[in-house]
């Protein structure tokens, strides 16, 4: 799960950067189906990023501020007692949230469909329509067109805006952008996305029922007496659903150059600099070149444990707290803590992927990886399925003051 999460951050931070690129540069501009494309796609592809491999990370580098001092906690007691972790306790908030989305939006759908079975099913201009009797908001789910009996007799508008959406398929776009916001449900700018792909529906079907001939300022005003709209589902589009006041500029505005699209094409570098700089994989052992780490199996799933000099876990405890010094530094600035290392046990017994994953000090850091790095016992190695294979322990250091 932990990996999941740091796909999520990772992920989330393309997406970001993506859609402020968005918000800054392509937001005003004209060409709305472009827009939606460039939008779902550029999504999509920031999904994705988070998956390649580009450099390997360097594991034998402190990671940050820390505190160190002897610990008789082995990499098995650090296992079972992981339970309220961080990243669990992060795990079950995400899954949480994303359950409430799918929840809500389980529930939105059901009060829809609730609604459309009280209407008249009828076929106009060869597009499926419900008839509601009253006062109700027009909209359309899927390629079915919902309107009030009073706006289809009174306003045809209406039902070319809502036979526009259908045309124009924004329906698709609606069912990517929810498993978007379901995955992506804690990034504020993906709520804020929802919301300018909203509004690129409504200018595209805007524009296309002025196309179709209805006059610009009888439109406008239609819409500015439907404004007030009643409940909004979160899988339709609807004819009242989104800002009023933008959408009556964008169709004031002249048509963008087409040079424009061009800027587009500036995203690509940006993101592309941003996958280099926050890709996780670097190396120090092989400089310069990419090397994938071999398949690992975690300390508490291993069949048989590595060992060392002959002894289990403790005994490499044991082995580090002989090992440690206080820094004179840290000890007289009454610095202490726990700091939270990781490494592998490869196949041949040594060493390898050595880590701070938590610390507290400059000067702590170093000590705890001197004398992580410092040990050239071999270890005998682990195995899985009567094969060695690499272990890889999760290893807390605490240094404390008396």
């Amino acid at each position: 799960m932990t990996e999941f999460l740091y796909y999520i951050a990772r992920s989330g931070l393309y997406l970001g950067i993506f859609y402020a690129f968005y918000l800054l540069v392509m937001r005003h501009a004209t060409f709305f189906r472009m827009n939606r494309i460039v939008l779902l796609l550029g999504s999509v592809i920031c999904s994705l990023l988070p998956l390649l491999r580009i450099r390997k990370e360097n594991h034998i580098t402190a990671a940050g501020p820390l505190s160190i001092i002897g610990s008789e906690e082995s990499p098995l007691s650090a296992a079972h007692n992981s339970f309220l972790s961080w990243p669990v306790i992060l795990s079950i908030a995400y899954l949480i949230g994303a359950l409430v989305i799918i929840l809500y939006t389980t529930i939105s759908t059901v009060k829809m469909l609730r609604l459309m079975k009280t209407g008249e099913k009828r076929l106009i201009k060869g597009y499926q329509t419900t008839v509601l009797e009253g006062d109700h908001p027009s909209f359309s789910f899927g390629k079915i067109i919902v309107i009030g009996r009073k706006d289809l007799e009174e306003n045809p508008a209406i039902f070319t805006h809502e036979m526009m959406h259908v045309k124009c398929r924004h329906y698709l776009d609606l069912f990517i952008y929810r498993i978007i916001q379901i995955v992506w449900w804690w990034n504020p700018l993906v709520w804020i996305l929802r919301t300018e792909l909203g509004l690129l529906h409504e200018y595209e079907a805007d524009d296309a029922v002025i196309d179709a001939g209805i006059e610009a300022r009888q439109y406008q005003m239609l819409l500015v007496r439907k404004a007030v709209g009643d409940e909004h589902f979160v899988l339709a589009s609807g004819f009242q659903h989104s800002n009023l006041k933008s959408r009556i500029s964008m169709m004031l505005k002249g048509a963008s150059p087409k040079w424009f699209c061009w800027c587009y094409l500036a995203i690509l570098p940006v993101l592309s600099i941003t996958a280099y700089a926050v890709n996780p994989v670097r190396d120090s052992h092989t400089e310069g070149i990419a090397i994938e780490l071999e398949e690992s199996v975690p300390f508490h799933l291993v069949d048989v444990k590595p060992t060392f000099n002959g002894g289990d876990a403790n005994e490499f405890s044991r082995w580090v707290n002989g090992q440690l010094q206080y820094p004179e530094n840290a000890k007289k600035a009454g610095i202490q803590g726990r700091i939270d290392l990781s490494f592998a046990v490869d196949v041949d017994g040594y060493m390898k992927d050595i880590r701070i994953v938590r610390g507290v000090h400059p000067d702590l850091d170093t000590e705890a990886l001197r004398v992580l790095t410092s040990c050239s016992e071999r270890w005998t190695p682990g195995s899985q399925d009567g094969h060695p294979v690499k272990v890889t322990y999760n290893f807390p250091i605490y240094f404390l003051l008396k």
